[in-house]
C-alpha cells in the first residue's frame, strides 16, 4: 500500500464547529492534514482519500497545545461554505453598509 500525505491551511473569518471537536473554534488559519491511498487501475493510477485531520489549539488544561482531530472532508466543505455565507450575510447588513457614527 502506497499513501500520500499533504497539508493545506484554511481560513476561517468566524468561529465555527466541527462534528467530533467538543467546543467551538476561533476564527483563524487552521492546517488540514490530507492522507490518500494509490489505487492502481487498468493503465492507470489514482488517489483516494483515506484520512482528513484538522489541527486545533488545545483548551482548558491543554491550553498552548496542539491537538490533531479526525475530521470528514465533508464536514470541513460545509463548515468553510457556512463562514462564507456568514460573511456574505455581514457585507450585505445594513450595519455593514451604515456609515459610522461620529462620537466626538
Amino acid at each position: 500500500m502506497r499513501v500520500r500525505s499533504s497539508s493545506l491551511r484554511v481560513t476561517f473569518l468566524h468561529p465555527f464547529s466541527l462534528a467530533g471537536i467538543r467546543s467551538e473554534l476561533p476564527a483563524g488559519d487552521y492546517e488540514v492534514l490530507v492522507q490518500e491511498e494509490l489505487l492502481r487501475g487498468q493503465g492507470f493510477e489514482t488517489y483516494q482519500r483515506i484520512a482528513t485531520h484538522m489541527i486545533v489549539p488545545g483548551c482548558g488544561d491543554r491550553v498552548g497545545w496542539m491537538e490533531l482531530h479526525t475530521i470528514s472532508e465533508s464536514d470541513l466543505n460545509k463548515a468553510l461554505r457556512r463562514d462564507a455565507s456568514t460573511s456574505e450575510a455581514n457585507n450585505h447588513s445594513e450595519a455593514a453598509l451604515s456609515p459610522l457614527e461620529d462620537t466626538t
